[in-house]
């Protein structure tokens, strides 16, 4: 029997950018910026198409499901998964 995880089991969850599918807010784990993806951004065929390109794996981490998550519940979401921030 096979079990569909819930969105919110990848909370904290560390992805490559490229591989971004969820909306929700994130930590750039390279600079500690905040990402806000709404699901409008992430449909096939949306412009704009954000690209982020180097020699080496941009990972980011998901701090919440809600792309509008307060910042200062982002702060305390990324103090708790001991992450530094930017924003």
């Amino acid at each position: 029997m096979t079990t569909k995880m819930r969105e919110t089991d990848t909370l904290g969850e560390q992805i490559p950018f490229a591989k971004l599918t969820d909306p929700g807010t994130y930590l750039c784990n390279w600079s500690g910026h905040l990402l806000r993806m709404p699901e409008e951004a992430l449909r096939k065929g949306r412009s704009p198409v954000i690209e982020i390109l180097g020699k080496e794996i941009n990972y980011v981490t998901k701090l919440s499901d809600d792309p509008f998550v307060p910042l200062t519940k982002a702060r305390m979401l990324a103090a708790d998964l001991d992450h530094s921030v930017n924003f």
